[in-house]
């Protein structure tokens, strides 16, 4: 009789196990929880990098029902362009919207990109950014701490000043021009034989109204913004650079999330592209309208042979021998 309980138990026993896993791997199912992260922009509000990022974060709510949401903060809130880099590589912050120029200081090689008489048109500068060589310089910011995600217009730059024209190399000869502390950009002033002056951006103003500068070089939407075209009427079309910008990612943080959710917001990211291309274009035009308005003299540079010449030298000092190298591939580029 024990013996036939006991068989019973045992039977009881074997057929209750596979009710117990069931629930042990019910339990141990890894739960989807939300996730909210923040991306950073030092311009103000409806600016349209800001407007792209949001576009972004929209994107990545929308396609994950809601469980990562991506919070904007505008207006340098979170920092300034370095200070939000060096959170980043920690991962204090997730994602920044930033041009490639502060990022250059933790990725040198981005300098590449900026070179000046580089692209030879927007057409020529989207399809090397867009394309493979632009891809290589998204993937290069890894080793760094980074991942960039994609590229975002802030248009072109050229120069303006409170004296006269600018149509030849020996128009600029001996001005004072306000650059960013960069010593790419010093050594293209240098180059054309004017003077560099670094200054903060905030100061331009009033060093031209007194005349401790003579010009400044910026896009139209700055030259707008700024109000530097009360006191420094003529802009000249030259088109010197065009700085790419990104969003790019914390890597520490980026690599916290599944494969899935890390190809998902890359290509959010992709997608947002070309809202913020559209919103640049449009800014652009009615700050070029605005400047034209206020009795501003307009004069385009349409030969930049000249100008180009003269950065032989400094391509030689800022490039080692592989910068070269994907300089010509860039300029092959069609």
């Amino acid at each position: 009789m024990l013996k036939k309980v006991m068989i019973c138990l045992f039977v009881l026993s074997l057929a209750m196990v596979p009710m117990f896993a069931n629930g042990s791997q019910e339990e141990k199912a890894p739960v989807q929880k939300n996730i909210t992260m923040r991306l950073a922009d030092n311009q103000p509000d409806g600016y349209p990098t800001v407007v792209g990022c949001k576009e972004f974060a929209r994107l990545v709510k929308e396609r994950t029902n809601g469980r990562i949401t991506i919070e904007v903060y505008p207006s340098a809130q979170l920092g300034d362009a370095k200070s939000v880099i060096e959170q980043l590589q920690f991962g204090g912050i997730d994602f920044t919207r930033t041009s490639i120029s502060p990022l250059a200081s933790f990725s040198p090689e981005l300098d590449i990109l900026q070179m000046p008489y580089l692209y030879r048109d927007a057409n020529h500068y989207w399809n090397v950014l867009n394309g493979e060589i632009g891809e290589y310089f998204l993937k290069s910011v890894e080793k760094d701490g980074f991942l960039g995600l994609v590229y975002v217009d802030a248009g072109s730059r050229s120069f303006y000043n409170t004296k006269k024209p600018i149509y030849t190399v020996a128009d600029l000869k001996g001005m004072k021009i306000r650059v960013q502390e960069s010593s790419l950009m010093m050594g293209m002033i240098k180059s054309l034989g004017a003077v560099p002056t670094a200054l903060a951006y905030g100061d331009v103003y009033s060093a031209l109204q007194t005349g401790v500068i003579d010009g400044a070089e910026n896009n139209w939407p700055s030259y707008a913004t700024s109000a530097h075209f009360e006191v420094a009427k003529f802009y000249s079309i030259d088109q010197h650079t065009r700085v790419p910008e990104m969003i790019v990612a914390s890597k520490i943080n980026m690599d916290k999330l599944s494969t899935d959710d890390q190809a998902l917001i890359k290509k959010a990211a992709m997608d947002s592209q070309a809202v913020e291309i559209a919103a640049w274009a449009e800014f652009e035009k009615t700050s070029e309208a605005k400047v034209r308005a206020a009795g501003c003299q307009i004069n385009t540079i349409n030969d930049q042979a000249e100008f180009a010449a003269a950065m032989a030298p400094l391509y030689q000092d800022q490039l080692d021998e592989q910068g070269r190298i994907w300089v010509e591939k860039i300029k092959a580029v069609k």
